[in-house]
C-alpha cells in the first residue's frame, strides 16, 4: 500500500465513520428531495398561470428531485449493508467448460 521511505500505514476508516457519512449523506439527500419537491410545486403553479420559464425550472427542479431520492436509496442500502442487515449475494460458479465438438448455434443454425 505504501510507497518509499517515508511513508507511514494509512489508516483505514472505522465502521462507526462510515455509518456516520452514509447517514448525514442520507439525510442530507433526503431534505434536498425536499426541498426540491417544493420547488418544484411552486414552479409547477408558476407555470400553469402562464410563466413560460417557469417549465424548465419545473423539469430541472423535477429531474434533481429524482437524483436525489436515487442517491438516498442508494445510500440506504449501503447503509444496511455496513449494518448486517443485508449481505452480498453468494458467488456463483461459472458455467461449466463448452465442449468443442458441440455444433454450435443451436437448431435454427443447423437448418
Amino acid at each position: 500500500m505504501s510507497r518509499g521511505k517515508r511513508a507511514g500505514e494509512r489508516d483505514q476508516p472505522t465502521p462507526g465513520s462510515t455509518l456516520l457519512w452514509l447517514a448525514g449523506g442520507t439525510t442530507a439527500s433526503l431534505v434536498a428531495w425536499g426541498y426540491l419537491v417544493y420547488a418544484a410545486i411552486d414552479f409547477g403553479s408558476e407555470a400553469r398561470g402562464g410563466n413560460g420559464a417557469a417549465w424548465w425550472f419545473l423539469v430541472l427542479a423535477s429531474v434533481g428531485a429524482v437524483a436525489c431520492l436515487f442517491l438516498a436509496l442508494i445510500l440506504i442500502g449501503r447503509m444496511a449493508r455496513a449494518l448486517g442487515i443485508t449481505a452480498a449475494p453468494e458467488p456463483t460458479e461459472p458455467p461449466p467448460p463448452r465442449d468443442p465438438d458441440a455444433p454450435r448455434g443451436g437448431r435454427r443454425a443447423a437448418r
